[in-house]
């Protein structure tokens, strides 16, 4: 489970046996959103309305950042 990021408490990774399309998970606690990276769609969310808020804003910082890691840890393979 490679972990891209850490930051206020939320950790934003994605599984080594994903799919597509792109996407990212995060937690917090025991909430957790999967948030997909091109459309910034949000899939599945246990998170209240501030905090899934919070946690799109730091997806939409690290967009370009989540979707360079994502190609380049599964096109290795």
């Amino acid at each position: 489970m490679p972990t891209l990021l850490n930051q206020d408490g939320y950790k934003f990774f994605f599984y080594a046996n994903e799919h597509e399309p792109k996407h990212i998970h995060v937690m917090k606690g025991g909430d957790f959103a999967k948030i997909e990276l091109a459309t910034l769609r949000v899939v599945t969310n246990t998170f209240k309305p501030p905090e899934i808020k919070r946690t799109l804003d730091i997806v939409k910082q690290h967009q370009s950042e989540f979707s360079r890691k994502w190609d380049e840890y599964f096109n290795r393979r």
